[in-house]
């Protein structure tokens, strides 16, 4: 359930600003609305936290997963980690500079540069150029005084004696190195050793993994304070806004009367925009990971699907995975997190529920690792299927083509029910609000069942009179044409032109009412995908089990199965998800368009 909030305001004088803000936080339950984002203090907490989590992101990529945790003062601890990032990084960038020389002088050999220098303080100035052999051919023509060089590379290397290049020549100047070949090659390995002394430290600072966690929720902390003190409106009289939930109100007026604090509170109006607090009860909380990692909230005057949610996505899930093999491996999983952590998570009974789903699903289609021979071979197993939507129809006397138009129908038959739930939940919310536009939610409700019959009459050629479907979806089109726009207040005959003037709309979304129901059948065609790849790895790895091949064979069957899971896994994030998200939710005209609400409270306590 979406918790109701209460808008409130809270006064004080400005002597009391600080300790407004401080026992506001102490108590956490305030979520603080038009937040500043943008100041100069921020700014400097920002890049200090910013260069925190940084470092942070290193050791838990670099650092030795296996290192306890170590205690310390922080400031000391960065301080010592930045210095080895910045030896670090100035360390490679020599080592590319000095590889880069080395690429340049290593055709040239090893020479001392210093003896090139040592001529020239006796007066003999060497000039090194590089060209081609035309260029040489030049020099050998003029009266310049050259000396060819050893060069290994492409063209020519000379060393000219206190004279310009001639006309004509493309000679290419060659800057003296610093150090000589060996001098380099010896710094680089000086520096790689070093390299990986620093590597050392940084993977044993991985001990400190814990500490930077809590400083980054320190700062996290002062940051929103920050925010939250930049917020403060008033001169002489300071004042925040927010919300509060519904179940927080007496704590609220109880602090506020201990503190000696002005307040009020009201219900939202319709132009406010309340964060949404989600309540996730008994069994259907395990849903909550998922709505974690997709990042979607529900606006506040919307609806909470959760519940819903679970049961539809725990069925799409098997239907798409459609494997009971598969499904014994998600509740194996489930399992050895539990083993591994110790307690059993919302994550685990999530995979507990959506791995039995599979593994009931896979029983009554006769799925067994995408395997006939399995099924055969345990007639306990035949006993499970219906015969009717069996993936191996031939076991039970029956033909491909009517199994899979059962499946079809189930899958339609599924979409129909989704769907219309979703307009029987708008018709009773607006029943109770006594919005007439209830009607036009009657007469989708008519079109989506009527459209069930269509489909399947035209995807698996079941007879229905065409002339009913006509006739209910005109109907229920006409009622929808009439009522979309009334509403509590709208005078009748203002909401029905204003239905009117959506005629052409609404006939595109009557059209997409059927597109809708007919998207259902991507669970079908999935789950058949997903068969014909397990068959197929298991037909090209059964050919090599009987000879020397063996192990290939089952190499082979492993890793089809392992993809095969990895693309439904992804399966099930783009088709089941989105028929929760998109289909269903768009018909009970959500946008999840809503944000969390997250309470001005402490991140670290004291005793940390």
């Amino acid at each position: 359930m979406i918790e109701r909030m209460k808008k409130t305001i809270v006064l004080s004088s400005s002597s009391r600003r600080a300790e407004l803000l401080s026992s506001l936080r102490d108590l956490g339950i305030m979520h603080i609305t038009d937040i500043v984002t943008k100041s100069a203090p921020l700014d400097d907490l920002e890049k200090r936290r910013a260069e925190h989590a940084s470092v942070l992101q290193t050791l838990k990529e670099r650092g030795d997963k296996k290192a306890q945790p170590a205690s310390g003062d922080f400031r000391t601890v960065h301080a010592s980690l930045m210095s080895l990032l910045a030896e670090e990084e100035a360390l490679r960038d020599r080592m590319i500079a000095l590889q880069n020389e080395r690429e340049r002088i290593l055709p040239l050999g090893e020479f001392d540069p210093e003896s090139v220098r040592g001529l020239a303080d006796d007066g003999i100035e060497l000039r090194l150029y590089t060209g081609t052999k035309k260029d040489e051919a030049i020099l050998a023509a003029s009266d310049i005084r050259y000396f060819p060089l050893r060069y290994e590379g492409k063209g020519i290397a000379v060393a000219i004696l206190g004279q310009d290049i001639p006309e004509g020549s493309s000679l290419s100047p060659f800057a003296l190195p610093s150090s000589s070949l060996s001098a380099i090659d010896s710094e680089i390995l000086s520096s790689r050793e070093h390299l990986k002394e620093i590597d050392g430290k940084i993977r044993a600072a991985a001990a400190y993994i814990p500490l930077y966690e809590k400083e980054l929720r320190r700062e996290d902390e002062d940051i929103t304070f920050e925010r939250v003190s930049e917020s403060v409106g008033g001169d002489d009289i300071v004042y925040l806004t927010g919300y509060i939930p519904q179940s927080d109100v007496p704590r609220f007026t109880e602090y506020a009367k201990r503190e000696g604090l002005a307040y009020s509170l009201s219900d939202p109006g319709p132009d406010d925009n309340p964060p949404t607090k989600v309540i996730y009860k008994g069994f259907v909380r395990i849903v909550k990971p998922v709505f974690d990692i997709l990042g979607t909230v529900p606006g506040y005057n919307e609806y909470d699907i959760s519940s819903y949610f679970l049961v539809f996505f725990s069925l799409f899930f098997a239907m798409i995975i459609g494997d009971a093999g598969y499904g014994i491996i998600f509740i194996l999983a489930g399992l050895a997190m539990q083993l591994r952590s110790r307690k059993c998570t919302d994550i685990n009974i999530l995979l507990y529920v959506v791995g039995a789903a599979t593994v009931v699903w896979g029983a009554v289609t006769g799925t067994w690792f995408g395997s006939l021979s399995i099924l055969e071979r345990v007639p306990f197993l035949q006993r499970l299927v219906i015969p009717s939507i069996a993936n191996y129809p031939e076991l039970f006397g029956l033909d491909a083509s009517y199994t899979q138009n059962m499946l079809m129908k189930f899958c339609f038959m599924l979409g129909t029910v989704q769907l219309s739930l979703a307009r029987v939940m708008n018709i009773i919310r607006k029943a109770r609000e006594r919005d007439l536009s209830l009607v036009a939610e009657i007469g989708w409700l008519m079109d989506g069942i009527l459209l069930y019959f269509l489909a399947l009459n035209l995807v698996i050629g079941e007879p229905f009179p065409l002339s009913v479907v006509g006739i209910g979806v005109g109907t229920g089109f006409v009622l929808v044409c009439l009522f979309s726009a009334q509403g509590p207040g709208v005078p009748f005959v203002k909401g029905m032109l204003s239905s009117l003037s959506g005629f052409f709309t609404t006939f595109l979304d009557t059209i997409s009412c059927f597109s809708n129901l007919m998207s259902y059948i991507r669970l079908f065609a999935v789950g058949m995908a997903s068969l014909a790849i397990a068959q197929s790895f298991n037909s090209m790895g059964g050919g090599m089990l009987g000879g020397a091949a063996f192990i290939v064979g089952v190499i082979v069957i492993l890793l089809g199965h392992v993809l095969n899971l990895v693309m439904g896994l992804l399966s099930v994030v783009v088709h089941g998800v989105r028929l929760n998200l998109l289909e269903f939710s768009g018909a009970l005209g959500m946008e999840w368009a809503g944000y969390n609400y997250e309470p001005f409270r402490k991140m670290v306590q004291d005793n940390e």
